[in-house]
């Protein structure tokens, strides 16, 4: 029975942040990483951005040699109890702890057919069985117009693969666009030769030799090589629930990213957290959480006792669009739209009841920082009032 001052489940980026965390702050103390994945940690956002566009492969590995962790790959844990501070995983084997962190992560729902012809693309191995079926392949359907589906798209699309975008929202991004910005992202992949179909629901997906032809719920047949869906995920939760810790879209922790029980963490993916600007509990799927929340949960587990109130943002890459953003984004919110040139450079303010609660900067860097100080102000705002506000973002 091995034995860790600090044993995090979990290998991916928050596991490696968190790993970072504590060596900042205890370099001597045993340090044991559990992942059910076969593969070391590695960096998630090139598998849909950089690696299409030409980024070397072994870029994406996260080093952690110099942390001096202890890696148990390819194990998942089955039991945790957290009355002996112990875990057990898949191979019958017991592993005890002192300080405990769940990075467990999330999984990609799936759709009712189709099985495994289907790459509900998550990580490495994905990306290497669809860039494996390229060099052969030539058409692949995206389903699933979201972060995952929007940027695969584009990256296939880019790299001269025929696409057919279906969609069964008004069109790409329409939880988070507003109509018009909306509609000109959809004119922009038909430009760049991808094939949008919004309204449609995939319905079915049978193999005929080399083919695959996926059926929508209008009847419509696609002949395709692959197809890629991206329609969101679960928080992995089951482990915690299981061992009574307190669960609510995600393993609830306080602002030390504590659980319910005592010496056991949470952060990630998985963990829903109190956001004191916004004042409700959120769960955020994104690099710069995985990367800033894992770096402190790390440094709380080794004793720098500091809250996380930080609020993290996100961007995305489409062909040579790109936009970056903070807070609560979404389409039912009210939005106000400031731009430069539109749909290009300029902002969009998620508002509710004359307060900012989200800010998406497109075309512009570099303005997360103002734009959180933003929505932290009372207000009340209208759309004079945010004219200028994020100066590069608005050509001021």
């Amino acid at each position: 029975m091995a034995h860790y001052k600090y044993l995090i489940i979990g290998g991916g980026m928050t596991a490696a942040s968190a790993a970072r965390g504590i060596r900042e702050v205890d370099t001597e103390g045993s340090l044991g990483m559990i992942s059910r994945d076969e593969e070391p940690p590695y960096n998630r956002p090139p598998l849909t951005k950089a690696l299409w566009k030409g980024k070397p492969f072994d870029s994406i590995w996260r080093k952690l040699d110099k942390y001096n962790v202890q890696m148990h790959l390819g194990r998942t844990i089955e039991a945790l109890y957290p009355a002996d501070k112990r875990v057990v995983d898949d191979q019958g084997e017991s592993h005890t702890y002192e300080k405990l962190l769940l990075a467990t992560g999330a999984t990609p729902r799936t759709l009712p057919f189709g099985g495994d012809e289907i790459i509900y693309y998550r990580n490495v191995d994905d990306y290497r069985r669809l860039r494996a079926t390229t060099e052969q392949g030539e058409h692949f359907a995206v389903i699933g117009g979201g972060f995952i589906g929007s940027e695969i798209a584009a990256a296939l699309a880019m790299n001269g693969k025929k696409v057919t975008m279906v969609l069964p929202g008004k069109g790409i991004g329409d939880r988070m666009y507003p109509p018009e910005l909306m509609e000109f992202v959809n004119s922009y992949y038909r430009e760049k030769g991808v094939d949008v179909l919004p309204g449609e629901r995939a319905e079915s997906l049978e193999r005929d030799g080399d083919k695959l032809t996926l059926r929508t719920q209008s009847g419509r047949e696609i002949s395709v090589d692959g197809v890629v869906a991206g329609i969101g995920v679960e928080p992995n939760t089951s482990l915690a629930e299981a061992a009574g810790l307190s669960v609510d879209d995600g393993i609830v922790v306080d602002e030390l990213l504590r659980t319910s029980e005592p010496d056991i963490y949470a952060a990630g993916d998985v963990a829903s957290y109190w956001d004191p600007v916004l004042g409700q509990r959120r769960r955020v799927e994104h690099e710069e959480n995985a990367n800033k929340m894992g770096r402190h949960v790390g440094r709380v587990m080794a004793g720098q006792e500091e809250p996380w109130h930080y609020m993290p943002s996100f961007y995305s890459d489409l062909f040579d669009l790109s936009y970056e953003a903070v807070g609560d984004i979404g389409t039912r919110l009210e939005t106000i739209e400031n731009w430069k040139e539109p749909f290009r450079h300029g902002a969009v303010y998620y508002m509710q009841d004359g307060r900012v609660r989200g800010v998406a900067v497109w075309g512009a860097w570099g303005q997360m920082d103002a734009a959180r100080k933003l929505i932290g102000e009372p207000g009340p705002f209208g759309p004079e009032d945010l004219k200028g506000r994020l100066p590069e973002a608005n050509g001021h």
